[in-house]
């Protein structure tokens, strides 16, 4: 799944060509959104807010979320798409560009006076304004006995960390990732995955080791049965979650995490 820092390059892409201009056609391909139309429309702007979306057009916003296989992908007039024509699920034109939306998991139209609240669950987002790694420790706080790597992937606590963030923010900071919430000291971590996913914001290559080399960019991440890049010891894998239907894939090091 995309994590913060991805659907952040996309909102930046998107709002370079769409913002300013008067939005020609719309095609939303759900049910739920079959009758709307946006066309004569300015498009505002586009902005991220965690892992989510937004396009505000006139006075309403389409709300839209990845999940595992969705993409935007921006074309300009008249150019081959260069995924099926049906897989997509929303398209937006304005003058020389098309924005096309393939296999979103989440698709939604609302007014803009409702953006807020239908944000409001969401905790402070790692790359926005509303960032506040004070609030963050303090909603971690609420669930002590939760592990800390599914702590950090609930997105009402803090917005924006996917997996690979979280198995390496654990390995910088030398937390086994099943560790309790309640043993872990939270501010210097999420102050952590701030600088972190903050370095990365401006990359086309993730990277947390420094290395931007292909299969050198990451410690743990994917890695089990390899050695670890520190220390040598073979890096493990395990399944974490609140129950069996929320599980999350997870690497550590046995020897440098604890």
């Amino acid at each position: 799944m995309p994590e913060g820092d991805t659907v952040y390059r996309v909102a930046r892409s998107l709002d370079a060509a769409l913002a300013g201009r008067v939005v020609t056609r719309t095609d939303f391909r759900v049910p739920a959104l079959a009758t709307v139309d946006l066309a004569g429309e300015r498009f505002h702007s586009v902005a991220s807010r965690g892992k989510h979306l937004l396009m505000r057009i006139g006075d309403r916003v389409v709300h839209s979320h990845l999940k595992m296989e969705g993409e935007w992908r921006l074309f300009a007039a008249g150019e081959h798409w260069r995924r099926p024509e049906w897989q997509a699920r929303a398209i937006i034109e304005v003058p020389g560009f098309t924005a096309v939306g393939f296999d979103l998991g989440t698709l939604e139209e609302f007014p803009a006076a409702e953006e807020h609240a239908r944000l409001d669950h969401l905790g402070p987002d790692l790359l926005g304004p509303d960032w506040d790694p004070a609030e963050a420790a303090r909603r971690l706080e609420t669930a002590p006995d939760v592990s800390i790597a599914v702590a950090l992937g609930e997105q009402r606590n803090l917005a924006g960390l996917g997996n690979v963030y979280i198995n390496e923010l654990c390995f910088l900071r030398g937390i086994l990732p099943a560790r309790p919430v309640a043993e872990v000291e939270l501010e210097p971590l999420v102050r952590l995955a701030a600088r972190v996913i903050r370095a990365n914001r401006d990359r086309a290559v993730r990277t947390t080791t420094g290395d931007t080399h292909r299969g050198r960019q990451l410690w743990v991440h994917r890695r089990g049965g390899e050695p670890c890049r520190r220390c040598g010891t073979l890096i493990e894998h395990a399944r974490l979650g609140r129950n069996d239907v929320e599980q999350r894939e997870t690497w550590w090091c046995p020897s440098c995490q604890s």
